[in-house]
């Protein structure tokens, strides 16, 4: 995990510090950067894999391809034994196996990779490179184009902004070359009605979600660090709390962590389940205070104005400084209400295809909305997050159920095939926990609607909602729209930000 930059061409020293500095949050262990005959890279590291000699920049052996990417390549164990047939490695870092692949297939090598991840190869052999994000933009990337024409990427956009104004968010799905430009190599399909189960086999498909949510949580805890969990309370992060409780392989417990507002509910309810599953657990109450001081801090940590993510930053914010004091890596439950249908309107959606289509599309959207903000709070505070939710597999195997079997009503609570498929993992009434925003649960909901009917008249919100480019649905947006221009006064800005139905 780390904060990549990557450019054709080249730039100063000095230029490339202030890079470098503005990354240093994504990669405290270690930086480094090369300038090359037609290239200039650099990368900020926190180290999870490949300790000792996973820094990067990584060359090939003639130093003639170089790679910085940021993530985890999750299958990079199995790929590296298949490569090591024709070639030979010279790091134990799973993203030299992003490098390896590219030397033996070429941009489609990035077809077999299954993991997070957003990376830049530049080949100076042939005077070309290619640029890459994993299918759901679970990692960030970032391009643009500067005053002399050559192109720049990386993670962030407070980085970028350090080059050029023309800034734009790096498609997930999809690899760049300059011969062919920007190229889906995958996307997430709707299943043929063929494959979609039969609703008579529900034991069956409980048996399969329970098999992938497994193997999904194993394959995230690969690291030469110890792993840690968010943990709420809710169903989803409770879920993964467990499975991760059960298959960490160390001796110690695994640490789990909540934050919240004074008696707010996700404390209450995360010492029960940490509890049941036997975790280390930690927590931290924050105040009024404390969640009005860091507004604008989270706020330029998430380049992002849009009120439902803020005010889900702001908690994830302070779990991520929290798990920070104990461990690099942490698993989270981003991606369960996606999958299984959970958000209160898909109950309208009762036709499979129809149902799936509508998943797939909010699937598609999380790259600048929930998983922009896992990544940011995560990474603010040197944190890598996973989501063994959003695991490929999972999603593949979660599209085939058909809409009967996820879909809510006034007999059956959400994703009740999710909870039934884990009836002995946690108590019952931990199971059975209906969903709350993660913003209400922590009590940042009520703190943060208050404070800005404090901040905002009608009659500012009225100006602000005439002059900005985009409308300004509440008055929580108006202040969050204020803070983001401060920081980020560049027209292009706006076009990254992700934004939700109701504000």
């Amino acid at each position: 995990m780390c904060g990549i930059y990557a450019m054709t061409g080249k730039t100063t020293e000095k230029t490339m510090n202030q890079i470098l500095e503005s990354m240093h949050h994504r990669g405290p262990d270690e930086g480094k950067a090369i300038s090359l005959k037609n290239f200039h890279l650099g990368q900020r590291r926190l180290s999870i894999i490949g300790l000792e000699d996973g820094i990067q920049p990584i060359g090939s052996k003639d130093d003639d391809k170089w790679i910085v990417c940021n993530g985890e390549i999750y299958n990079y164990l199995s790929l590296k034994e298949e490569l090591s047939r024709t070639t030979s490695f010279l790091t134990a870092s799973d993203s030299e196996v992003a490098l390896k692949m590219y030397e033996q297939k070429g941009p489609e090598g990035v077809r077999d990779l299954d993991g997070m991840f957003a990376f830049f190869i530049a080949d100076q052999k042939n005077n070309t490179f290619m640029a890459a994000r994993d299918t759901l933009g679970i990692k960030p990337l970032y391009y643009g184009k500067d005053e002399e024409g050559n192109l720049a990427f990386s993670s962030e956009l407070k980085t970028l902004y350090l080059v050029t104004e023309k800034v734009h968010e790096f498609p997930p799905g999809y690899y760049y070359t300059p011969e062919d430009g920007f190229v889906c190599y995958r996307k997430i399909k709707t299943p043929h009605e063929s494959e979609v189960f039969n609703s008579t086999n529900e034991k069956a498909i409980m048996a399969g979600i329970e098999r992938d949510l497994k193997r999904s949580v194993d394959k995230r805890l690969l690291a030469d660090v110890e792993v840690g969990v968010l943990l709420s309370g809710g169903l989803d992060s409770s879920l993964i709390a467990a499975l991760a409780a059960k298959l960490e392989k160390g001796n110690a417990p695994v640490k789990s962590f909540c934050v919240g507002a004074e008696g707010s509910e996700d404390i209450v309810r995360a010492r029960e389940v940490a509890q049941a599953i036997g975790s280390e657990h930690y927590e931290y109450i924050y105040s009024k205070a404390e969640l009005i001081e860091v507004l604008p801090e989270v706020i330029y940590n998430l380049e992002s104005f849009e009120p439902s993510l803020v005010r889900s930053a702001l908690p994830n914010y302070f779990v991520s400084r929290l798990a920070a004091q104990h461990v690099k890596v942490i698993l989270s439950g981003e991606g369960a209400d996606e999958l299984f249908a959970g958000y209160d309107y898909m109950k309208d959606f009762s036709d499979t295809k129809q149902l799936n289509s509508e998943i797939i599309r909010v699937i598609n959207t999380l790259h600048n909305i929930n998983l922009q903000r896992a990544d940011r709070m995560s990474m603010a505070h040197s944190l890598e997050l996973r989501v063994p939710f959003l695991d490929l597999e999972l999603i593949d195997f979660a599209l085939k159920i058909p809409a009967d079997l996820k879909l809510h009503n006034k007999k059956t609570m959400e994703k009740n095939i999710l909870r039934n498929s884990f009836n002995n993992v946690l108590p019952e009434h931990i199971l059975w926990r209906k969903k709350e925003e993660f913003s209400a649960g922590s009590g940042a909901l009520d703190i943060l609607d208050a404070y800005a009917e404090e901040t905002i008249s009608d009659k500012a919100w009225k100006k602000l909602d005439a002059e900005a480019p985009i409308r300004m649905r509440s008055k929580q947006e108006c202040l969050y729209f204020q803070i983001f221009k401060e920081q980020f006064p560049y027209s292009t800005a706006i076009n990254t930000v992700g934004r939700w139905a109701t504000s």
